[in-house]
């Protein structure tokens, strides 16, 4: 072979030997600008993530702390509620209290009134119950407990009309006026 062909294939394998290892570090610079970019877009989404997570974070503590002085606010109430309860109880005590030491000295002073109010506790009384002729039962003197119907004896004067619901009225369970 000549010389002159060995030196150009010699050539020609230099050359592309040296296009080879151009282009492969073209490429490994490339492939590394790509990682970086890579790189530049986790950092950035992380960093935007991080923002979120701790704009989240502030807002869950705000809302904890919200709820921990609402839960404190009820319970500031719910005390005031009972000690307010316990002060009308201690009250109503020393009034229940005054009340049977002044029925006690009633009945040192005049012991017949008070076996009187006592027997009246029960029946028809107008004085206690503001209604004529009603029925009134109590356990406690003083205290009247209404029932649903008038007694008979708040009638007593009045002629029956129609829908009364007496049970001697029109249509009731007594005698008919016709």
């Amino acid at each position: 072979m000549d010389t002159w062909l060995i030196v150009l294939i010699v050539v020609a394998v230099v050359v592309l030997g040296g296009l080879a290892a151009l282009a492969a570090t073209r490429r490994g610079a490339a492939g590394k600008e790509r990682k970086r970019e890579q790189a530049r877009e986790h950092l950035q989404e992380a960093q935007t993530r991080a923002a979120r997570a701790d704009r989240d974070r502030a807002l869950a503590d705000e809302q904890a702390a919200r709820a921990r002085r609402e839960q404190a606010e009820v319970q500031e109430r719910a005390a005031r509620a009972e000690q307010e309860a316990r002060d009308r109880t201690a009250r109503a005590e020393e009034e229940r209290s005054a009340a049977e030491k002044l029925r006690a000295k009633a009945e040192q002073l005049a012991p017949d009134v008070v076996h009187a109010d006592r027997q009246g506790a029960h029946g028809t009384d107008a004085d206690r119950t503001g209604r004529p002729g009603e029925a009134v039962h109590t356990d406690r003197p003083g205290e009247a407990v209404h029932t649903d119907r008038p007694s008979e004896a708040a009638y007593a004067d009045r002629p029956a009309r129609e829908g009364d619901t007496r049970p001697d009225a029109y249509g009731g369970e007594g005698a008919t006026r016709r």
